[in-house]
């Protein structure tokens, strides 16, 4: 039980980090100063960090989904 909502606040929250992505006009991250930072040199503070907390809780989620199935096999 405790795996299923760890996996819906995770999949939410990775639906969120993915939208606030940079796209090809621009996304959520510069409202927080990454705009004019990037046009200078590479991407900003913001968008690495960003990038990192979605591998992270990408990474999560696919382990909720691995332990649900492990768990579903053993429970059958």
């Amino acid at each position: 039980m405790g795996f299923s909502i760890a996996l819906i606040v995770f999949s939410l929250l990775l639906m969120l980090l993915v939208l606030m992505h940079k796209g090809k006009g621009g996304g959520l991250s510069d409202m927080f100063g990454g705009g004019m930072q990037s046009s200078v040199g590479g991407s900003s503070v913001a968008e690495r960090n960003l990038d990192r907390i979605t591998v992270v809780v990408g990474l999560l989620w696919f382990a909720c989904i691995v332990t649900l199935g492990i768990l579903m096999k053993v429970n059958n």
